[in-house]
């Protein structure tokens, strides 16, 4: 049995228990709307009118998860099922959390949830529907509507504008026109949520959809993009040589890989290597540094053309303030940078010496920086030769180890006389390089030509 499958026996069980002690109780929220579309459900919630003390009373294992909201979480058989007594909310304190609760019925509890196709409940034991804000028309007509006004949803939780274009774009849905006019209108408030929720909602959207380059593009017209990263909008209307970008633009060259990646996720963000928001996040930001390192200068044959030299080291100085900004683990945002600051060398894969390769193929972000440079190809001139230049001297490799283990060490030198300094960290690379580029059959023959060149 699958571990979701877990979960909803044993949320089935919690609402079948409620039920048998008088209480109504429904599955709700994500797992109908996911149910209702043949979708796998993520996870089960459970909405009932026990109060939260009653389900404590009900049930043996519990946490008070958000019981000062109604929140209580049930464990049954090391499953966690939250719990939520039916309520309303009155007034906001600070976008996010409302100033009072009032336990209620179930259709007022519909009408304080954020979207109709959210806002359905299911009661698995009856197998009946409760759809007090018309759920399932939205869910037919694939469109995301806030549950009454918009603007009172989205002041309840800021949050909730973010919420609106991910499920529109994980779903394929479309905004309905009021919620995206509320949102447009409201977008400022995004900067008053927390930075951790706010990272959280538009990585999902980007790792999660089938299409986040539209996505971002939805960002940019619904004025949330600029409240997020606002370092991406100079990427509009920056033109680029048409001869290596036919696509465009930047932000349609960014658009249009990050589209690609969420076609080709099941390989591209399955990859043991790197995660989903490493290769996101390195797409997304691999460019920013564009626009400000855009210059007029001349292309080899002299003819004039738009330069943007340096602009690798620019973009992953930027990427390096933007994902501190947005609080990303450390070691992802290290990988990331990687990528992106090394991301033009790919143009001299062909003249690099065997060492360089070996190196590069051996290093802990290779798969992140194929990946995006993948990406970077698909998404412009589609000329994929590096690429395949570098596969193919990695499947030229695969029968001996990579980086193999250095034959000559620091201690090997200091025996022959060398003095701890600069000059051993010299000699150790040029003897690995040598090793790995199969200049010399073994160790006695590569440890006598570093006695020959250590006085030189």
């Amino acid at each position: 049995m699958s571990q979701i499958e877990k979960q909803k026996q044993s949320a089935l069980k919690i609402v079948r228990t409620l039920q048998e002690k008088g209480h109504i109780a429904f599955f709700a929220g994500g797992c109908v709307r996911d149910q209702l579309l043949g979708r796998t459900p993520k996870d089960y919630d459970v909405a009932t009118d026990a109060f939260p003390e009653e389900v404590e009373t009900i049930f043996p294992k519990t946490l008070p998860l958000g019981k000062a909201f109604g929140v209580i979480a049930v464990i049954d058989n090391k499953e966690v099922i939250e719990v939520a007594t039916f309520r309303e909310e009155i007034g906001t304190l600070n976008g996010r959390h409302p100033e009072t609760i009032m336990f209620s019925a179930a259709e007022e509890d519909a009408l304080r949830r954020d979207f109709t196709i959210n806002g359905i409940f299911y009661d698995p034991i009856a197998d009946k529907l409760y759809d007090y804000v018309h759920g399932q028309q939205d869910l037919k007509r694939k469109i995301i509507t806030a549950i009454g006004n918009p603007a009172e949803r989205f002041e309840e939780d800021h949050l909730r504008m973010l919420r609106a274009v991910r499920f529109a774009y994980t779903l394929d849905f479309q905004l309905d026109p009021a919620t995206a006019d509320a949102i447009r209108t409201m977008a400022p408030l995004v900067k008053k949520i927390s930075i951790e929720r706010i990272e959280t909602e538009f990585s999902r959207t980007l790792t999660e959809s089938d299409r986040p380059g539209d996505a971002l593009r939805t960002l940019l017209q619904l004025n949330l993009l600029e409240q997020i990263i606002p370092e991406l909008l100079p990427l509009v209307g920056q033109k680029q040589p048409p001869q290596f970008h036919p696509e465009g633009d930047v932000f349609e060259h960014t658009v249009l890989m990050l589209n690609i990646m969420g076609q080709q996720k099941e390989t591209l963000l399955q990859n043991p290597k790197y995660t989903p928001r490493e290769l996101a996040y390195a797409a997304l930001l691999h460019d920013v540094g564009k626009p400000p390192t855009a210059k007029m200068g001349t292309d080899q044959q002299g003819n004039p053309r738009i330069r943007f030299d340096g602009h690798d080291k620019t973009s992953a100085k930027m990427a390096e303030e933007i994902l501190t900004r947005l609080k990303l683990p450390t070691r992802e945002k290290k990988n990331i940078i990687h990528a992106i600051h090394g991301h033009m060398r790919f143009l001299n894969v062909k003249q690099m010496r065997k060492a360089t390769l070996r190196k590069f193929i051996g290093s802990n972000t290779y798969e992140l920086e194929m990946a995006l440079h993948k990406l970077d190809c698909l998404g412009s001139h589609e000329l994929m030769d590096h690429y395949t230049f570098v596969r193919d001297f990695q499947e030229k490799m695969r029968h001996e180890p990579i980086l193999p283990e250095p034959w000559i060490r620091g201690t090997d030198l200091i025996k022959l006389g060398i003095p701890p300094g600069k000059q051993i960290g010299t000699l150790l690379k040029q003897a690995y390089d040598a090793q790995i580029e199969n200049q010399f059959p073994n160790r006695d023959a590569l440890l006598h030509w570093i006695k020959q060149i250590k006085d030189q």
